[in-house]
């Protein structure tokens, strides 16, 4: 089983937003929010055509996020390509 070798990037940051920094600034929307547990921005999911949260990591290779959705407590490392449980 893959682990992540990142944790100690975690600094549990709160929100710099309440949306998506960047459809916020355009004016766009996005399905699900994720947050950078290592500067607190506020990106959209995957499965929303921008794509921010996936941006930011690609930019500033901070490593995990995680779910900013209401009842859900997983995570994702980009690097070790795995899942986290933050419950």
């Amino acid at each position: 089983m893959k682990s992540c070798s990142h944790l100690e990037t975690i600094t549990e940051p709160k929100p710099n937003t309440k949306g998506c920094e960047e459809c916020l600034k355009m004016g766009d929307s996005w399905v699900h929010l994720r947050l950078c547990e290592e500067c607190g921005h506020v990106g959209c999911c995957d499965d929303s055509k921008n794509k921010h949260a996936t941006k930011h990591f690609h930019h500033t290779k901070h490593p995990i996020m995680r779910s900013l959705e209401p009842g859900e407590t997983w995570g994702w490392c980009y690097v070790d390509e795995v899942m986290l449980d933050f419950s």
